[in-house]
């Protein structure tokens, strides 16, 4: 999978089920401070990434994801270009 659809699956996410507002969207946006990404919503990334991702997160690995631009990159290192 190529960056550009991780990008556009988990913007539409945002956008669409956690209703963020698209200018907030940005690869250097916190998701906890600019975001508002709270750990119900974190519930709910779980399961969007396990459906669209199919892989589990491993929240040991979440650790040092503090921007949009991290979980893009933790999420591309998960699938690669399957």
């Amino acid at each position: 999978m190529k960056r550009e659809e991780i990008i556009k699956i988990v913007n539409e996410f945002l956008i669409e089920e956690l209703e963020i507002e698209a200018e907030k969207i940005a690869s250097e946006a916190r998701l906890k401070n600019d975001l508002g990404i709270d750990s119900l919503d974190f519930v709910d990334i779980v399961v969007i990434v396990e459906r669209n991702f199919k892989f589990k997160i491993n929240p040991e690995e979440m650790v040092n994801v503090s921007t949009l631009n991290d979980f893009y990159d933790y999420i591309e290192s998960k699938v690669g270009d399957r």
